[in-house]
């Protein structure tokens, strides 16, 4: 009997064992599933994001193109007169003997003529400008246009 129930024993240590043993397979095998599952996923979330970068990139290079072909930017010009033409002329005359660096051009807006000196690029450089032919004409100012 004391053998039957050391054998017993053994087998119960053995089953244990044995249970344990595939408990740990178990286990490990849930770990090599979840292994491949994150490294599928992260490749995933990578190409995805290879994609909107891609994209993002080509609408870039799309609106520099679209830029180029229209030129709708903004330039700061510095308008020295508004009034009648022949005052406009007189004004663009002076201005040329004063500035001759400078750029003069005459626009008519319905009803006015318009003497306006350069096509800044900034507001900055425009404000530059501005301070030094102030000495001369007072009552210059920068304006923002589009071309």
């Amino acid at each position: 009997m004391i053998l039957n129930s050391n054998l017993a024993i053994i087998h119960q240590k053995e089953n244990f064992k044995f249970e344990k043993k595939i408990i740990i397979m178990t286990v490990s095998l849930k770990k090599m599933t979840f292994l491949p599952i994150m490294v599928f996923i992260l490749g995933i979330s990578n190409l995805y994001s290879q994609i909107e970068s891609d994209k993002i990139n080509t609408l870039i290079t799309q609106k520099r193109e679209f830029n180029k072909k229209n030129k709708n930017s903004v330039v700061y010009k510095i308008q020295l007169y508004n009034g009648n033409e022949e005052e406009a002329y007189q004004i663009k005359s002076n201005f040329n003997l004063e500035f001759p660096d400078y750029t003069t051009h005459i626009q008519y807006k319905s009803p006015e003529w318009k003497t306006q000196v350069g096509n800044f690029t900034t507001r900055l450089e425009a404000d530059k400008v501005l301070n030094i032919i102030k000495e001369k004409f007072s009552g210059a100012i920068v304006l923002e246009d589009k071309i």
